[in-house]
């Protein structure tokens, strides 16, 4: 696992200290890995999922940040959405 992911793991577990999305949910970063979002919590896994959201590093690190807002990063291309766009938006939500 990268130190990227690793740490991926750690603050987004952290910020969504218990709340759930209602489904599973993989973040590919790449070049880096996935972390996946559930109902058992973050950890890193590219396991297959309801929702499929792939980013850059820059990209992922920005977002988590709150320095990029993921609807502009969706409409800018600089990340792509498969499966439920609900929960996207909910993690978005939770995140923002």
């Amino acid at each position: 696992m990268s130190d990227t992911v690793d740490a991926a793991v750690k603050a987004l577990a952290a910020r969504l200290d218990g709340h759930g999305i209602g489904g599973s949910l993989t973040f590919v970063i790449a070049g880096e890995g996935a972390i996946r979002i559930d109902e058992d919590g973050v950890s890193s896994s590219d396991a297959e999922s309801d929702c499929t959201i792939t980013a850059d590093s820059g990209t992922f690190q920005d977002l988590l940040a709150g320095e990029l807002d993921p609807t502009a990063a969706f409409m800018s291309g600089r990340l792509a959405i498969e499966g439920d766009m609900g929960l996207a938006m909910r993690l978005a939500t939770l995140l923002g």
